[in-house]
């Protein structure tokens, strides 16, 4: 186990769709299984518990979506920017998120009001760089991320979302160690895409198709060679197994109900490693 990796999970004690603020949603409403749910998470943390120490905040009622915890907030070393959500449905769940922070001694930055962002769900560190890539379109605001960048003192680059099935960069965009990026290129605007060429070379670019995209692929947990995801194509497999990685599946498909999967179900609490060092 690395234990200089720390992953913060909440239990999905309360977690069920009875709304709809995504596309995955719609349909799925009362559909969920808190029985195959919990089991399911608790495979999941099983596996990361393999390669990280996990830490647990406390599940609360009447925010069922808090098991995603890739929204709890944006960290770099001891400061965390807590989420501003979108939906009124999510925004109860900042408090609890920034209790938490502030209790195992963060820093924590809030955002302008009315600034809508929504964390490591649309920021997500380079592996091979030192910058922050953050999304907008759809859940957050650029405005947000000139905020980000002040207060974690960190170079962030924007990417535009324009599909609305990938309402989060991290639905979409996957960087990966050794300066890898596993991505859905058409989630992304013309410009986005021409920043990320640019700053990831073509041969550490892994893009995957629009059918891989749609099982949530690209929202996966990496902890060093690992790559941890819902499911993956075998052609996917060879790619990732061709750059030196190793990939361990475990269903989450009550989750992928709710528009989450692997990395929704996780925030690294030390990043980046350089300013967590």
């Amino acid at each position: 186990m690395s234990t200089s990796t720390r992953i913060l999970m909440c239990p999905p004690d309360h977690f069920h769709v009875n709304y709809a603020i995504n596309p995955w949603m719609k349909g799925n409403q009362d559909q969920v299984s808190q029985e195959k749910a919990m089991s399911q998470w608790q495979a999941l943390r099983a596996l990361v518990a393999r390669f990280a120490e996990v830490v647990e905040i406390e599940p609360q009622e009447g925010v069922p979506d808090m098991v995603f915890t890739a929204n709890a907030g944006t960290v770099a070393g001891k400061r965390a920017v807590v989420s501003s959500f979108a939906h009124k449905e999510r925004q109860p769940e900042e408090r609890h998120f920034a209790q938490f922070f502030r209790k195992i001694g963060y820093e924590v930055g809030e955002l302008p009001e009315g600034v809508r962002y929504e964390g490591a769900g649309d920021s997500l560190f380079d592996r091979g760089g030192e910058w922050l890539w953050a999304g907008s379109g759809f859940r957050t605001d650029r405005e947000a991320h000139e905020f980000v960048a002040d207060f974690l003192g960190v170079d962030v680059l924007s990417l535009t979302l324009v599909d609305e099935r990938f309402y989060h960069i991290d639905t979409c965009f996957c960087p990966l160690a050794g300066g890898w990026l596993l991505y859905y290129p058409q989630a992304y605007d013309v410009a986005s895409n021409e920043l990320i060429e640019s700053r990831v070379p073509a041969e550490r670019r892994i893009r995957v198709t629009e059918e891989e995209a749609a099982e949530f692929s690209c929202n996966a947990i990496n902890i060093g060679e690992n790559v941890i995801m819902h499911d993956c194509s075998d052609r996917l497999r060879s790619e990732l197994e061709r750059a030196g990685f190793t990939v361990h599946t475990t269903s989450l498909s009550e989750f992928l109900k709710a528009g989450g999967s692997a990395k929704c179900l996780s925030l690294k609490l030390d990043e980046p490693e350089a300013i967590a060092k």
